[in-house]
């Protein structure tokens, strides 16, 4: 249908260039009705650089008009399932659209288990494909590349990626990353409560894309229906950055435009004025409530 739709002109595909495409603005496990999982795709010409995997992101893809093909880069910011789940997905329906280039799969431990254990998973798709469509095999071009630590992860003609550990507990290997091309850059937060690694790694970036705690703990309460003092509701209120904060980090940081995503939660209606009230009392610069599909540019 997306196809048939692109040969009548009536979804025109991503155009050549440089931008960023918030492909899915939801935070939490579970599948939302209004906004997808989480994940962004930097777009440098032909080439697409994905941050995490949530459920769905191929299709994310494909509605904003980017190549799956075109992919050559991924990058986990944590193990979480929101983020995680279409880690081999992604790559596989990639493949099966025609990639026959390396795609690296970048991300904190364990990412090689986990890419091993999702190519055994597809391991009888994979080799029906080769065998009657005539494809390479799928992990022959899978490069998997396991964090260490915080710095640079990856660097080519076009952008330099940098990573720095942010605080989301209990997750211990939780990370942001910082892409730095020549026209501008962009740092994606990944879940964090309040980071002085975030702020430092994001320091007079043109976009921070950062996620935001849109209610205070007894109104978590009431969505996970749970009592304040259950674990569920602790976890959601010590791992994720409140709206009352996100402004102070965005100015700390010295940003341009700060960009909301990854609600929590995930299908919350987002009360714009009040966001934008507490944002403001700290953050003077410009403030993007992200939208699956939206498209932002340098």
């Amino acid at each position: 249908m997306i196809a048939f739709l692109l040969l009548l002109g009536l979804l025109t595909p991503a155009s050549p260039g440089e931008k960023l495409v918030l492909l899915g603005t939801a935070g939490g496990p579970t599948p939302k009705r209004t906004r997808a999982a989480p994940a962004q795709a930097l777009v440098i010409g032909d080439a697409v650089y994905v941050v995490d995997c949530g459920n769905g992101v191929a299709r994310q893809m494909v509605l904003a008009g980017l190549p799956l093909r075109g992919l050559r880069h991924v990058f986990l910011t944590h193990h979480h399932s929101d983020h995680a789940a279409d880690l081999v997905t992604l790559p596989l329906l990639a493949w099966a659209s025609g990639l026959d280039t390396e795609v690296a799969l970048h991300g904190p431990p364990p990412l090689r288990r986990s890419v091993e254990a999702g190519l055994r998973a597809a391991s009888f798709d994979i080799a029906t494909r080769v065998t009657d469509e005539g494809r390479r095999p799928l992990g022959d071009l899978v490069r998997v590349h396991e964090l260490r630590g915080d710095g640079i992860v990856h660097k080519d003609a076009q952008v330099t990626v940098r990573a720095a550990r942010v605080e989301h507990p209990p997750i211990r290997e939780a990370y942001a990353y910082r892409f730095d091309t020549a026209d501008w850059s962009v740092v994606v937060s990944g879940d964090t409560a309040p980071s002085a690694n975030l702020i430092a790694l994001a320091r007079g970036a043109d976009v921070l894309v950062h996620e935001v705690l849109l209610e205070d703990a007894a109104e978590v309460a009431k969505w996970v229906e749970r009592p304040i003092g259950h674990p569920l509701v602790q976890h959601i209120m010590r791992s994720h950055t409140s709206f009352r904060d996100v402004g102070r980090i965005a100015r700390d940081a010295g940003v341009r435009k700060l960009v909301l995503s990854h609600y929590v939660p995930g299908d919350a209606a987002v009360d714009r004025d009040a966001v934008l009230s507490e944002i403001r009392k700290s953050f003077d610069g410009q403030v993007v409530f992200g939208e699956d599909l939206l498209v932002i540019e340098p």
